[in-house]
């Protein structure tokens, strides 16, 4: 008996010694992969503002995309060495043919830095706003804006990839603006997920020509795979002083198209002005368009170090969208302060099951709702599963020499409202990433989120604290098969005791040892 008795009692200290171990690699969250390095641009020299700085070896606003014909393949990029005003020294690209294990670094020609010259139509100095998609039969194209800052021509650039990413065409010219009065911001790229013949690019283009401005969203449509694009047109306007930003394309399972975007009204009178979100829809592939639906409100108030006063530049007014492709529902997530009665930010989510027609009331899903949480990005796996990204500063210090920062990841397979949260790294200092002198602390308007099979690929920007020679890198999160903390009621509730597992696995193992 006495015998019996300490094997158990042993086995029992084994097992919980194995549960509080695994219970420790749950809460450092899956291993990450460095993405990014040495700045292959570092002695590229364009135009700065007065006073301006470049932060080479500054890495921010990444994106990500998965190849549906083989899993192990992705494609991030990125902007490479930010400048403070706008935009980097050029768009570099990251391709994995092992999952996310290994990386090699290349780019498309959207700048004078990343190879562009008058001859092959990427002769500019700065590009800015990375996205990259995949069509089915596994062609790439990626797409940006490129600008100058010493003159009035900017662009929007695709370029295309047969090759998993391995290799990039010369860029695609979609629309090129000389007027210094017009603006394109914010393109996105996005294939269709049925016929790998259609590619979607949708911007956003203010143009001050007009009193008050108009900002009207732009599109473009590839029909052979971004061999080549048709003319560039605006596919809805909403009117004098309004425009819309942030625009973006899914493909929904049936073969329409979706386009959500950030609507900003009254622009001009700051008692009048507001933000919505809205979607406007296509059933022939981008030929014709519907009037906007409005989701809701965005309600952000923006992000500051509380301690300081200082601003941090976020996805403030970058929404996010995707779709599940077994049945369509409809995701959006962004930054509101409604939940907190406009006193902070944190991260809403709404659903819609009838293409965009109506929507379900926002619900807020950052699970420490009383800290700061800020640039969300959404996507939704094969088998359904809800994965939703954001920063927060829920480990944040008195110091006010530092503005500790984490990454997480919360995933819902029921869309139920319960979320199962995991860590993307560890704290890093905010302070230590790039500045814009009017705007803070920048990691990117938006961060990559996607998936291969059921695990989702979140491919993100943190900053390597107090090396303002290499302030910042890009990351991919690798995830095994269990990451992750238990939950109850909506939000993470960490199980420190690991008792009732053990137990379970005692009982179990001593049926088996009495038999």
């Amino acid at each position: 008996m006495t015998k019996r008795f300490s094997y158990v009692t042993g086995l029992f200290a084994m097992v919980l010694m194995l549960a509080i171990a695994a219970r420790a690699r749950s809460n450092s969250g899956p291993p990450l992969t460095r993405v990014s390095g040495p700045s292959p641009f570092a002695n590229c020299n364009v135009p700065l503002g007065m006073g301006e700085i470049v932060y080479v070896n500054g890495e921010v606003e990444p994106w990500v995309a998965t190849n549906p014909q083989n899993s192990e393949n992705l494609i991030g990029v990125w902007q490479q060495d930010r400048f403070q005003i706008i935009g980097s020294h050029g768009q570099l690209t990251g391709v994995s043919h092992d999952g996310g294990q290994t990386w090699t670094k290349t780019f498309a020609h959207f700048s004078r830095c990343a190879g562009g010259n008058a001859k092959n139509g990427g002769n500019y100095e700065r590009s800015t706003d990375p996205w990259v998609t995949f069509s089915p039969n596994g062609t790439a194209n990626q797409i940006a804006l490129a600008v100058d800052l010493s003159d009035a021509l900017e662009a929007i650039l695709a370029s295309r990839s047969p090759d998993g990413g391995d290799r990039w065409s010369q860029p695609k010219v979609l629309l090129a603006d000389t007027d210094p009065n017009v603006f394109d911001d914010k393109p996105s790229i996005t294939a269709d997920s049925n016929d790998s013949r259609y590619v979607y690019a949708v911007w956003d283009r203010v143009d001050a020509n007009f009193t008050p401005n108009v900002g009207p969203t732009w599109f473009a449509r590839s029909t052979n795979g971004g061999n080549s694009w048709e003319p560039a047109q605006s596919i809805y306007d909403p009117g004098p002083d309004a425009q819309t930003i942030a625009n973006q394309i899914v493909s929904m399972p049936n073969g329409d198209l979706i386009n959500f975007f950030a609507l900003q009204t009254n622009q001009s009178n700051p008692t009048l002005a507001a933000t919505m979100l809205a979607v406007i829809h296509s059933h022939d592939k981008g030929i014709s368009w519907s009037s906007p639906v409005i989701i809701n409100t965005l309600q952000s108030v923006g992000i500051t170090d509380v301690k300081t006063g200082e601003l941090v530049r976020t996805g403030d007014i970058i929404p996010d969208i995707a779709v599940d492709a077994r049945n369509g529902t409809l995701y959006v997530v962004w930054q509101d302060a409604r939940f907190s009665g406009d006193l902070r930010d944190g991260i809403a989510l709404s659903e819609s099951k009838d293409e965009g027609s109506t929507w379900s009331a926002p619900v807020q899903v950052n699970q420490v709702p009383a800290v700061q949480a800020f640039t969300a990005s959404v996507d939704v796996a094969s088998d359904g599963t809800i994965g939703i990204n954001y920063y927060d500063f829920r480990k944040d210090n008195s110091d006010p020499n530092v503005l500790l920062t984490n990454y997480w990841q919360i995933t819902s397979s029921k869309g139920d409202g319960f979320w199962h949260e995991v860590p993307l790294g560890g704290s890093f200092d905010m302070r230590t990433a790039p500045f814009d002198p009017l705007l803070g602390y920048f990691l990117g308007d938006y961060e990559g989120l996607a998936h291969t099979d059921n695990s989702f690929v979140p491919f993100f920007v943190k900053t390597n604290s107090g090396k303002p020679k290499n302030p910042t890198d890009v990351f991919v999160a690798l995830f095994g098969e269990e990451e992750g903390d238990t939950t109850t009621n909506g939000h993470v509730e960490v199980n420190a005791n690991p008792l009732p597992l053990v137990q379970r696995l005692k009982a179990r193992r001593l049926r088996r040892q009495l038999r």
